[in-house]
């Protein structure tokens, strides 16, 4: 099996990577494995944030990194919280807690709109080594609604007020389901399609 290292310290999507990487004969490692840090995230777009996160985390670690920057969009507020969903609501406390903060916010802007629509987005990029010249970048989209109120437990981040198509919120769904499609399944199954031309034969 190939070994890959995830440029993020997220619990919830390297949870939800290896199990979108497993079937595809990938060993997903956690950067925090060899002791890597987060990345810094400067930029203004996900792909940017992307590239920086895996350069970061393919140099310290020597292994081929697959970063993931993804985001929650709200069409009635110009794109926010966009790149900085994470940090919607600041950066104190504990991810837990900023991801309290973040939906409070999240609602609160949204109280008084009609238009409650939003995305959910992801971009992958994949190294071979930190100076790959040639990246492998894919991404994906989910859309749905926010709700007002939170329903179900599972997920992380804003899932408990996005609503999906089929009425339930992306915290109600099973954790298979959601990572069937998800805007990180969807870009993953791209991503998986160009694997071949990415990663080496086993045993290479």
């Amino acid at each position: 099996m190939n070994r890959i290292v995830i440029a993020s310290n997220n619990p919830g999507k390297l949870r939800e990577l290896a199990a979108l990487l497993a079937p595809l004969g990938l060993e997903a490692l956690a950067q925090a494995d060899f002791h890597v840090g987060e990345a810094e995230e400067p930029h203004e777009t996900f792909l940017e944030n992307a590239l920086a996160k895996a350069r970061h985390a393919s140099r310290a670690t020597g292994l081929p990194a697959l970063a993931d920057d993804s985001g929650l969009c709200v069409r009635s507020l110009g794109g926010a919280p966009g790149v900085q969903s994470a940090y919607y609501a600041g950066r104190q406390g504990t991810r837990e807690e900023r991801d309290a903060r973040n939906n409070a916010k999240l609602v609160e802007a949204l109280r008084e709109r009609a238009d409650r629509s939003a995305f959910y987005y992801c971009v992958l990029v994949l190294l071979r080594a930190h100076d790959d010249p040639t990246p492998i970048v894919a991404d994906g989209r989910w859309e749905g609604d926010i709700v007002l109120s939170a329903r179900g437990s599972g997920g992380f981040g804003y899932d408990p007020y996005f609503q999906v198509e089929s009425g339930m919120t992306a915290a109600q769904l099973a954790a298979e389901e959601k990572n069937r499609v998800s805007h990180r399944a969807r870009a993953l199954a791209a991503l998986a399609a160009r694997l071949s031309n990415v990663m080496p034969p086993s045993g290479a």
